[in-house]
């Protein structure tokens, strides 16, 4: 057996591609649209995990987008998306500065959440050991649910 994918729905597909492409530092590997379903399917990867000739070498997170607009109430949800970081810091302090709320603050130097534009929430942890703790992230509140 073999993970593929995590499945999110998302309201809004280009919002969606600036948060996980833009911001978050996802990389497009597949489009589908799919005209008599009315949706279109979009297959992200994290840079590390593409393989020399540019396909996915691990899971990858599939952004479903239906044409028909669709309520997505709880029990079609989940709890997270998770990616390992080189540098927690770097990647939070990034995010801030592309307006992205940092939820949970890596005041630990090892953890951290944010939230994409349809509220799904996105767990960083750092690669290796913890960070030392460091301002401004030691002294910061959570935001928000995450």
């Amino acid at each position: 057996m073999r993970y593929l994918h995590t499945m999110v729905r998302v309201n809004d597909l280009q919002a969606s591609l600036d948060f996980y492409c833009d911001k978050l530092g996802l990389v497009e590997v597949n489009r589908s649209e799919h005209e008599a379903g009315r949706f279109t399917l979009v297959y992200l990867a994290a840079p590390d995990d593409i393989d020399a000739v540019g396909g996915p070498a691990a899971p990858h997170v599939e952004l479903t987008y239906n044409w028909d607009k669709e309520e997505y109430p709880g029990g079609r949800n989940f709890g997270h998306l998770a990616f390992r970081v080189a540098n927690i810091y770097d990647v939070c302090q990034r995010l801030m500065d592309a307006g992205v709320t940092i939820n949970r603050p890596p005041r630990d130097g090892h953890m951290a959440f944010v939230r994409s534009p349809d509220g799904i929430s996105i767990e960083l942890l750092q690669e290796g050991e913890r960070l030392a703790p460091a301002d401004p992230w030691r002294a910061m509140e959570n935001t928000g649910s995450w």
